[in-house]
């Protein structure tokens, strides 16, 4: 396979197409961004110590066979929360937060992600 420059510079600029969404209601409430990265400010619902939560990321970059990688970006108390991808389809992913602290946690966590290509075969 030969990629030009310019191909390079056109698959850079969509990599770093990003975007950020805010969480309205509540922790569980779904959020639309349709980038394949971005940040998400989660609601500053309180999460009681060891409690799981999961919403649906509507996302029509995201392929069935993608990979999606998720990081703490800021807001809320690093190491306590754990988080990770629950499901993912083509066109959604869900994202799970678990409370690890100790204590219940009233935090508009911020959650980094970005999307990798991936194929069936």
């Amino acid at each position: 396979m030969t990629l030009r420059a310019d191909g390079v510079k056109r698959v850079a600029a969509a990599i770093l197409a990003g975007g950020t969404v805010t969480q309205g209601t509540s922790k569980s409430t779904g959020v639309t961004l349709n980038t394949p990265s971005g940040q998400i400010t989660m609601n500053g619902a309180s999460l009681n110590d060891n409690a799981l939560v999961s919403f649906t990321v509507t996302n029509s970059v995201v392929g069935a066979y993608d990979t999606v990688v998720l990081s703490h970006g800021s807001g809320g108390t690093s190491g306590a929360y754990g988080f990770w991808m629950t499901a993912i389809a083509a066109g959604s992913f869900q994202i799970s937060l678990w409370n690890k602290s100790g204590g219940a946690k009233s935090e508009a966590v911020v959650l980094h992600f970005a999307i990798i290509g991936g194929a069936a075969s």
